[in-house]
């Protein structure tokens, strides 16, 4: 089975304040004559569901197409927490295998509709980071729009994810997936120059 954890893009997508929402252009009509239909688009590349490049937060940090692919794709752990925002700690979430190669982390935010950004969500603590970095973890996803309160200025969530040389996805959409281990796939674009990359992320149940 196969669980589509990715937030639906379109006009009404919320984006982080000040960011450019997504704008599709329709250039060429086929009932206007054209041989095709051709449409440009206009966004941010943190539109919806999504990975950070480390150059989105660091001068000197790899662009999105330098990202280590293998971080994107494997086996991951789905858990639930029902705290609504802030920090979120090892004790808010259920207890973790001792090896977790990715976590998912599923809150209340998956049920917000994509026209809505939220004032307060939770996020990982940079001392969750550390404890899933010893837990030989590689990723971390979470379904609030970023891994940090959204006000902060020096991004210690970001900063904590690249030390221990984890990748992190944000916008994710965990309404329905049971807590458990699945294979996640969610490869990013090779956009050259780029600080991040839309992803169709999907979760497929073990055999």
């Amino acid at each position: 089975m196969i669980y589509d954890i990715t937030r639906r893009v379109t006009v009404n997508t919320a984006v982080f304040p000040g960011d450019t929402p997504y704008h599709p252009d329709l250039k060429l009509r086929i009932t206007s004559g054209a041989s095709v239909n051709l449409v440009t688009v206009t966004t941010t590349l943190h539109i919806g569901t999504h990975v950070d490049a480390y150059f989105h937060y660091t001068p000197d940090g790899a662009f999105v197409d330098a990202m280590p692919l293998e971080a994107y794709i494997g086996r991951a752990h789905v858990v639930t927490t029902t705290k609504p925002d802030g920090e979120l700690t090892l004790e808010d979430l259920p207890p973790l295998p001792a090896r977790v190669e990715r976590l998912l982390i599923h809150s209340p935010i998956s049920d917000l509709p994509e026209s809505i950004f939220p004032e307060t969500f939770p996020y990982p603590s940079a001392a969750l980071i550390a404890a899933l970095a010893a837990r030989s973890c590689r990723l971390i996803g979470v379904d609030s729009p970023s891994v940090d309160r959204a006000d902060s200025a020096d991004l210690p969530g970001h900063h904590a994810i690249r030390q221990h040389g984890m990748v992190n996805i944000e916008n994710l959409v965990l309404t329905g997936v049971p807590d458990g281990e699945y294979e996640l796939i969610a490869l990013p674009l090779k956009l050259a120059d780029a600080c991040a990359s839309p992803v169709r992320a999907v979760l497929r149940t073990l055999t």
